[in-house]
């Protein structure tokens, strides 16, 4: 009987969806299980959606995994999604075999943090999901990238002006409110890897070094001229980052 192949449980970020991951995870070795599932409200049939917490979210990726017969995972999360990666590693800490954050961070919002997302759903509620997309996305690029990059940038607004306001909103008041989780990297009994932009300033290189220094097994790939999209902005070093991570997860 054939062994179960080693999954890979993509999670995209705010105003993303799954597509954010088509091109990086095509060239992944098939050895592994990739899943990259919507978050609910998001994606082509978002749905209607009752509870937007980081916890709700954690459960539905258990019913992902449940669904496609998956035990242990490798977990790598983009911004939001390494929030809600975080959510599960501590509501299902033996469900993961490592935790990689992407541009993320278990730290909760500063004071200022939570007065810029409490403007930013203002301006959602008045102007709309689109043209806050138009403001929001362009900076999350290194200066290096924004003019290269802009068709990038029209790929992430056409993404992002799919999601329906109300998600719009849940996620940014669940991203508020996000609790402190840096005892989940304390207490990780499995690797952990941060991909970190040299030039991101949502989740600034400070953050990353601290949060670092807590797990008893972290690795840390530092990009220059990178800000909040690696994925985009240096596919290729950080695929090689990830598919490196999981041969390290799954040789364990």
């Amino acid at each position: 009987m054939d062994q179960p192949r080693p999954t890979i449980l993509f999670v995209h970020g705010y105003l993303e969806s799954s597509e954010i991951w088509n091109e990086f995870v095509q060239e992944l070795p098939d050895t592994y299980q990739v899943l990259r599932p919507n978050l609910p409200g998001y994606g082509p049939e978002p749905g209607r959606v009752g509870d937007y917490s980081l916890e709700a979210a954690a459960d539905f990726l258990r019913q992902q995994l449940t669904e496609a017969g998956v035990g242990r995972v490798l977990l790598v999360g983009h911004s939001m999604g390494g929030y809600v990666s975080l959510a599960f590693a501590e509501k299902y800490p033996g469900l993961v075999a490592g935790l990689c954050l992407f541009h993320s961070s278990s730290l909760p919002d500063a004071d200022e943090d939570r007065e810029r997302r409490t403007r930013n759903s203002a301006f959602i509620e008045e102007h709309g999901v689109a043209a806050f997309a138009d403001e929001f996305l362009k900076p999350q690029l290194s200066a290096a990238h924004r003019e290269s990059m802009e068709h990038h940038v029209e790929q992430l607004k056409r993404i992002a002006a799919a999601v329906p306001q109300e998600t719009a909103l849940g996620s940014l008041d669940a991203i508020a409110q996000r609790p402190d989780r840096r005892d989940v990297l304390e207490k990780a009994t499995y690797p952990v890897l941060f991909i970190a932009g040299k030039d991101d300033r949502a989740v600034p290189p400070e953050k990353t070094h601290e949060e670092s220094l807590l797990p008893d097994h972290c690795m840390v790939l530092w990009l220059a001229r990178v800000g909040h999209l690696g994925f985009l902005e240096r596919p290729d070093a950080t695929r090689r980052a990830v598919e490196g991570f999981a041969e390290l997860v799954f040789k364990q």
